[in-house]
């Protein structure tokens, strides 16, 4: 599967805009996260690596969960990198 196939679209909400600005009053003081719905097959290696190459960021960590609209990927940027910066690029501001 090609790296960018990985990535299907950012997951929007109100919590996971507060997880990428980062809201001491909802305790995410480390915000800098990004929320993607990906491949329901896709490992964390995978979204990872898909992520780096696509944005040109280093990533930290990655959780996955699976919800009712497929599998989700929470991804927290390395340091020096802005998740806000990567949301205004792909439209989500």
């Amino acid at each position: 599967m090609a790296k960018r196939e990985i990535l299907l679209h950012p997951y929007v909400t109100e919590k996971t805009m507060n997880h990428m600005t980062g809201s001491p009053t909802l305790d995410f003081k480390d915000g800098n996260k990004l929320e993607f719905i990906v491949l329901k097959d896709a490992t964390k290696k995978q979204i990872r690596e898909s992520f780096e190459e696509h944005f040109e960021v280093k990533v930290e960590k990655v959780w996955t969960r699976l919800g009712k609209d497929g599998k989700h990927a929470i991804i927290k940027l390395a340091e020096g990198y802005s998740a806000e910066d990567i949301g205004m690029r792909i439209g989500v501001f």
